[in-house]
């Protein structure tokens, strides 16, 4: 079931200026309720048909109106088509959260028997799925280093029909040749499958880059405060019933206040990103240049691994990146992180505040190998002064020094 057409959809996603407009205006119809510039939040689980022949049409296949809460109201479809348009797609669909994005997404293309194949950097709660849930019902799974693409199609077999990629990879930011690794996918008949939550459509437009199918934690950017847990499946026409299909038959929906809170903060997603990105690069280029570092892992900076295709593929960069501190004692850690004043230590990202958070990817590496001496540790740039943020991180590298 495609989303009804509103505002904004006739605009195509292009420059960074129609992104920008299609943000704001993409999903409301303000003059089909009542003028009102926000789309009404819809508390519905019940809708009623007022004849026989009414209830019937709503049982078809294809009808594309309401009939049951947890198959859409127009809050959900408002906020669906804002979505589908920033990607120029013909369909998304709101779930329950990122990570229910990603496992929809994947049972959606998948039967017994099946293979999938993932790059070795994905967000470990899709390993986690992969091996505890998947394989659990006879679909297999395997890993390859995404900046190899020759393993990619050293591993593809028959069976395959999922390449499942990210980019950049979670906790250690490489950027791979997303349209290479999708075009040896798809000459094997794959369907490619990746995760654009670190860019969002606003600096890569997986789609326009030989993705299939495009998942987001909405969680992250698009809400941007840190108080809903939700995730967006988009794909083109080809996919978009069988995801759906499989959404449907697990229950799987948003409620609708968490539908107006995500639909509210994309309003401001593209000003919230500048900022972040811009942020979080002057952070990067700060840590470069302090001795306690040992490498900084951010897209934008030359050094980080894929940087060049990342330049030619991406129009920006988020608020997300890592740094490797040089070797030292847990107690000088736990200092350094302690006393953090403006950075909150806790899972995910994408909201205003400041976080940090340590990190260990040689525990989630199966075909490529981690073997840094030091911590990593995952900043996300919230919407501070980077000044303050700066002399945060200073304070902090005095207090592990001291007991260094």
């Amino acid at each position: 079931m495609t989303a009804t057409k509103t505002f904004g959809d006739q605009m195509k996603t292009g420059s960074k200026t129609r992104t920008r407009t299609l943000v704001t205006n993409a999903g409301r119809a303000p003059h089909r309720n009542h003028g009102v510039v926000n789309p009404p939040v819809y508390h519905a689980s019940t809708i009623l048909k007022p004849t026989l022949a009414k209830l019937e049409e709503s049982r078809k296949t294809g009808f594309d109106g309401y009939r049951y809460g947890r198959r859409g109201t127009p809050t959900s479809r408002s906020f669906e088509e804002a979505v589908a348009a920033l990607y120029g797609a013909d369909d998304a669909i709101a779930v329950s959260s990122g990570l229910a994005a990603i496992s929809c997404a994947i049972l959606s293309q998948v039967s017994a028997g099946d293979h999938i194949l993932l790059a070795d950097n994905v967000y470990f709660p899709t390993r986690k799925f992969a091996a505890g849930f998947l394989e659990r019902f006879g679909v297999n799974s395997s890993y390859f280093d995404p900046m190899k693409p020759e393993q990619l199609v050293e591993q593809i077999r028959p069976e395959t029909k999922i390449v499942y990629l990210e980019a950049p990879g979670t906790m250690t930011f490489e950027v791979p040749d997303i349209p290479k690794l999708a075009a040896s996918a798809h000459q094997h008949n794959a369907t490619v499958i990746m995760d654009n939550t670190w860019a969002t459509a606003l600096y890569f437009n997986a789609l326009e880059h030989g993705v299939d199918i495009v998942v987001e934690a909405v969680t992250k950017y698009i809400c941007g405060h840190s108080d809903i847990m939700m995730g967006a499946i988009v794909s083109r026409n080809a996919h978009a019933d069988a995801i759906r299909d499989m959404v449907y038959m697990q229950g799987n929906c948003s409620g609708p206040d968490d539908l107006y809170l995500a639909q509210r903060g994309l309003r401001t997603m593209s000003v919230r990103l500048a900022q972040n990105g811009e942020t979080a690069l002057t952070l990067a280029k700060w840590l470069q240049d302090r001795p306690e570092v040992d490498r900084v892992l951010h897209p934008a900076l030359p050094s980080c691994p894929g940087h060049d295709l990342w330049k030619r593929d991406f129009t920006g960069s988020s608020g997300l990146f890592a740094f490797v501190l040089k070797p030292v004692a847990k107690s000088a850690l736990a200092a350094f992180l302690d006393g953090l004043e403006l950075y909150g230590m806790g899972a995910s990202w994408g909201g205003y505040e400041s976080l940090i958070l340590p990190g260990d990817p040689a525990a989630a590496r199966t075909a490529t190998k981690w073997d840094e001496a030091g911590q990593l540790l995952r900043i996300h740039a919230g919407l501070e002064d980077e000044k303050d943020l700066i002399a945060d991180l200073e304070a902090g590298f005095e207090r592990m020094a001291a007991l260094v």
